[in-house]
């Protein structure tokens, strides 16, 4: 089943839990559920862009840090949809870019990767953290609707650089990720009613000293949301962060050697 995988940089669950009017409301109405999980250590975004896209711990991966700019050693959900014959399409950061695609990111070369022999085809990649989420929604839906890509990664940096500019308990932040959230009741539908499974959480929470790479609960405790009738909704799973990328291959239904979340899904693969 066609997946999109939205990755809301920064995104503690202390907010999530309140803040997220609209997908809570989905929630409510049967249409998915809401979890929470612990991100790996450390609690830095290229790190956990690569446990989320790889399924391998950032200790293991070797991206231990932001400043890590070399290609992934990994196999991601990426490379095994390209192996499959299917088609991937990325609006994110230029980090994933950088992790899957080509590094150093050149912005005149990359930014707009039209490159069928890539294992990201099919991507708008940014470099500013203050690129509006706005466009970012835009430019991801640009790619679906222009490709038709079976895995979409969407990936908002917004909340993440209010974090940075102003804490966790800040006005500017909450209002960022409730932004957010207005920006996916404009989209979500849409992709539901066109048959997506679409899976929304963070690569790691915000601390009150405007940062974020140790293990404070608001650092570590991220959101999970999941749309579409491939979940099962048991409120009683427990998935992992290791699992995203798995999960996300069993929604594809492409071969993997990842670890995988089984309560998750409504009806998992044999």
């Amino acid at each position: 089943m066609k997946t999109i995988l939205v990755v809301l940089d920064g995104l503690s669950n202390q907010v999530a839990q309140f803040a997220m009017g609209y997908l809570h409301a989905e929630c409510a109405q049967g249409k998915g559920h809401y979890y929470s999980l612990t991100c790996e250590l450390p609690s830095l975004s290229r790190p956990l862009y690569e446990c989320i896209l790889t399924g391998v711990p950032p200790v293991e991966s070797g991206i231990i840090h932001n400043g890590v700019d070399r290609l992934s050693k990994e196999r991601s959900v990426f490379h095994y949809v390209q192996e499959a014959g299917l088609k991937s399409a990325a609006a994110a950061y230029h980090w994933v870019s950088e992790l899957y695609n080509r590094t150093p990111f050149v912005p005149a070369r990359d930014r707009h990767t039209l490159a069928p022999e890539l294992p990201i085809p099919y991507g708008h990649f940014y470099y500013d953290d203050g690129y509006p989420d706005s466009h970012l929604f835009e430019d991801a839906e640009s790619l679906r609707l222009r490709y038709d890509p079976d895995f979409l990664l969407i990936h908002s940096m917004n909340i993440d650089d209010c974090g940075h500019k102003f804490g966790l308990s800040s006005t500017q932040y909450r209002n960022r990720a409730r932004m957010a959230d207005g920006y996916l009741s404009h989209w979500l539908p849409g992709w539901l009613a066109a048959g997506y499974q679409v899976i929304v959480t963070a690569d790691h929470g915000m601390n009150d000293d405007h940062s974020h790479g140790g293990n404070l609960p608001e650092e570590t405790q991220v959101p999970l949301f999941v749309f579409g009738r491939a979940f099962s909704r048991h409120a009683d799973a427990t998935p992992r962060q290791t699992e995203l990328c798995g999960t996300v291959c069993e929604l594809l239904e492409v071969a993997h050697d990842k670890p995988w979340c089984q309560a998750l899904l409504a009806e998992p693969r044999g």
